[in-house]
């Protein structure tokens, strides 16, 4: 998970509220069972004393905000009394969560939403293509229709040299019909940052669109027979980056000299030298570290974060702790089905 679009929730004063649940709308009752959902997370969030403002504010948002399709999960995230997070996950929690605490509790988002990767998808022919960008919440941004000339486009039979410049002809067309459809492709993913291109359609038509992509295009690009399968291909994309992650973090971590640590002692010495690339977060427990002024001064006791300068030492629980350092260093968190010593590794930017 890319955490730039969470730094404001570590330069923003607390106490926060963060709550999880299941957002489903795929039943005839989901209005009535969102309001029975927030009753429980409302009365949740009282017995643990959240600000009147911030319960007010997450009310608003979930009753009031836009409504999700089919199974959903949500994530609101609260500093004071504004809702600096609100987010539509592509899978619910396992169980429902309202936290109030002095840090945002972050785990469950990297858990659970991991946003899908923004793509473009094109219906292509070797005549025409239809392409359509979506972002990474699945919404489409752009579409665009690409016609090229008709005919001729298909070999001709026969012999001479009619039948010569003919086909000529009609490979000239061909070419620059796919020429036209590819470089809108490119293009168009360009301009949306799309990290997927699908290219779907009858098998030559698209083999020939892949092959006249540029390099950059083509390397993010992959076939299909219908563009139905376009979100599987991203999320195959999306699994496949994160097992080169596991593959990254375990190979360094079986070499002596490897960028990549565990435990709380060794990712908190890592965090406070802006030395984390990437957080890994498994199943960590309720272990308890010390931070200072800001989110990067984090230790696991008093006195050694008193040795690199703190003036101020809060206890705060790791599971918050950890995160929000990750964030405050410009490091990415990724929760992965891996055994880590304290629930917490790190892959290094240097030794």
């Amino acid at each position: 998970m890319d955490t730039t679009t969470l730094r404001p929730l570590v330069t923003a004063t607390g106490p926060f509220t963060s709550v999880y649940f299941e957002d489903s709308h795929d039943t005839a009752d989901a209005e009535k069972q969102l309001e029975l959902k927030w009753r429980e997370l409302k009365d949740a969030l009282t017995a643990q004393h959240a600000p009147d403002g911030a319960v007010g504010a997450l009310e608003s948002a979930i009753l009031d905000g836009p409504r999700a399709s089919g199974r959903s999960g949500r994530a609101l995230l609260a500093a004071g009394e504004r809702v600096l997070v609100d987010e539509h996950l592509p899978s619910p929690p396992a169980s429902t969560i309202a936290r109030v605490s002095d840090l945002p509790y972050l785990l469950p988002l990297a858990r659970y939403g991991e946003l899908a990767l923004p793509h473009v998808v094109a219906e292509v022919d070797q005549v025409s293509a239809t392409i359509r960008a979506y972002d990474e919440h699945g919404d489409e941004m752009a579409v665009e229709e690409v016609s090229g000339q008709e005919h001729p486009v298909h070999k001709t039979r026969g012999g001479g040299e009619a039948h010569h410049r003919m086909q000529h002809r009609t490979e000239e067309v061909r070419h620059h019909n796919v020429a036209d459809i590819a470089d809108a492709v490119a293009r168009l993913a360009e301009r949306t940052h799309a990290e997927l291109i699908v290219v779907a359609g009858e098998v030559q038509g698209r083999t020939a669109v892949i092959e006249e992509l540029p390099e950059a295009a083509k390397a993010i690009a992959r076939e299909a027979t219908h563009s139905d399968v376009a979100d599987e291909l991203a999320e195959a994309v999306r699994q496949s980056r994160l097992n080169d992650v596991v593959e990254r973090f375990r190979g360094a971590l079986s070499r002596p000299d490897g960028l990549a640590v565990q435990g709380l002692e060794a990712v908190t010495a890592a965090l406070r030298e802006a030395d984390v690339e990437t957080l890994l977060v498994g199943d960590p427990g309720e272990d308890v570290v010390c931070t200072g002024a800001t989110p990067a001064q984090i230790a696991l006791g008093e006195e050694e974060l008193k040795a690199y300068g703190a003036t101020e030492i809060h206890r705060c629980r790791a599971d918050e702790a950890v995160p929000a350092a990750a964030i405050a260093v410009d490091a990415d968190l990724v929760h992965v089905d891996e055994e880590l010593v304290d629930g917490f590794g790190a892959i290094l930017r240097h030794r």
